[in-house]
């Protein structure tokens, strides 16, 4: 069974929404891997890391070698992995950021014409260790 949870959304009028986490990364998951797979590829993400079939089975099934298919699934696991990391507006991965808050260093796009203070961080020097012994 799916949890329905209620988030509160932070910033100048905070509002709670309503939203299954879970189905929507699982949505997205599939969606980002189909966008950016070839056919081939997807199969072998299907059987192999959905599915949860080892390799023997799917280079059975797919009637591959087996050095073809890890070649094949490190290149998938290069793909996605980046895939998963540069979507935008929420990455899939850390999962910490997709579940949680984000926190924002920056101020929100339409805060750009408010006034801005001056920071209080003084420039620091780097710290430059000695390179010979002294004596």
């Amino acid at each position: 069974m799916s949890q329905v949870r209620l988030e509160i959304i932070g910033g100048q009028d905070r509002r709670a929404v309503w939203g299954r986490k879970d189905e929507e990364y699982i949505a997205d998951f599939c969606s980002v891997s189909r966008h950016n797979l070839s056919d081939f590829e997807y199969k072998i993400f299907r059987f192999h890391f959905v599915l949860g079939a080892d390799w023997r089975l799917c280079c059975r099934q797919l009637k591959m070698d087996k050095g073809v298919f890890f070649h094949a699934v490190y290149r998938i696991q290069q793909k996605l992995g980046r895939a998963f990391r540069e979507v935008r507006p929420y990455a899939l991965f850390p999962l910490d950021e997709y579940f949680g808050p984000v926190v924002r260093k920056e101020p929100p796009p339409e805060s750009k014409n408010a006034p801005c203070l001056p920071s209080p961080m003084k420039k620091r020097r780097a710290l430059r260790p000695p390179l010979r012994k002294v004596a």
